[in-house]
């Protein structure tokens, strides 16, 4: 459980349903199946990380599993190995062609990122990357196009531009963390939490304004109820994202030591499970949206017990 971060997988799936919503996919077993591939290369990654750092863990964080003499450090490797098969078999089996040209890429730079990329200029544009490409294969995943879009949706490079928004904002959000993490053991200068925060109320409005401004701004129309639910529960979302993520950055500004650092990373890896809420009401499925949310306090409750960085 240490070793992959298990609860932090609850913020993988998401990912995929907010890709699938905004290319306008049915969800269905596919949906699922390319969620259990995500996770399976979340928890590779989560794996690999250990692998590569165990000389560094064993100085900043003797108490994880490989430096602290749980887990040996060939076994981190195999798991990582295994889960990277596993992943990769489901992208294929699940999303076929399509579901492969995506998975690819996204363990290349997975694997890329903990081996060479972390510790350079370029680690938090990786793992933004990585978890952009996450959202694009929710986009692709299932295949064909929307009923809605008839014969000219695009296949899968329209799928593709559909899911690019919520791509984008998870990968910018997902930079933000990777940007705090860097400082969990030293501590960071206020202007890195300060950056963060203004860049994650940035993310915030972006995701919920679509929704928001049609109801507020003259001239005022009224919603129908589905569009209704659809604000209600994409404001709910970002209201629960900027309430966690948002106020941990807030006190980190105050206290930027590295407590408050770590426990601002651990508090947004976890707002991710809302920013996919409200990015998945935004693109018409509030339900499922509102039952993602759910995961939310859950995640935060196991996070408890196995810490999600």
């Amino acid at each position: 459980m240490s070793l992959v971060r298990a609860p932090a997988a609850l913020s993988v799936p998401g990912d995929i349903l907010a890709g699938a919503t905004a290319a306008g996919r049915p969800l269905g077993p596919r949906t699922a199946g390319a969620m259990a591939s995500s996770v399976c290369l979340y928890w590779a990654g989560m794996a690999l990380n250990d692998y590569a750092d165990a000389a560094v863990d064993s100085v900043e964080r003797p108490a994880r599993p490989v430096p602290s003499g749980r887990v040996p450090r060939r076994t981190a490797l195999a798991v990582a190995t295994g889960l990277t098969g596993a992943g990769l078999g489901l992208a294929a089996v699940s999303g076929g062609r399509r579901g492969l040209a995506v998975a690819l890429p996204l363990t290349a730079l997975i694997w890329a990122y903990d081996l060479k990329l972390k510790s350079t200029p370029a680690g938090p544009a990786a793992m933004a990357g990585a978890r952009a490409l996450d959202v694009l294969a929710g986009a692709v995943a299932g295949g064909g196009n929307p009923p809605w879009h008839g014969s000219r949706g695009g296949g899968t490079a329209g799928a593709l531009a559909r899911g690019a928004v919520p791509a984008l904002l998870t990968g910018v959000h997902t930079y933000t963390i990777t940007a705090l993490s860097r400082h969990e053991i030293s501590g960071a200068p206020a202007r890195l939490p300060a950056t963060t925060l203004a860049v994650s109320s940035a993310t915030a409005l972006s995701t919920v304004l679509p929704s928001l401004l049609p109801a507020v701004l003259p001239p005022r129309r009224a919603l129908t109820r589905e569009k209704a639910a659809r604000t209600a529960v994409a404001s709910a979302g970002v209201l629960a994202y900027l309430g966690t993520y948002g106020l941990a950055q807030v006190r980190a500004v105050r206290d930027p030591q590295a407590s408050s650092v770590r426990r601002a990373v651990g508090a947004g890896i976890l707002a991710m499970v809302p920013l996919q809420a409200a990015l998945t009401a935004r693109a018409g499925a509030p339900v499922a949206a509102a039952l993602l949310g759910a995961l939310h306090p859950v995640a935060q409750r196991l996070a408890r017990r196995v810490s999600p960085t």
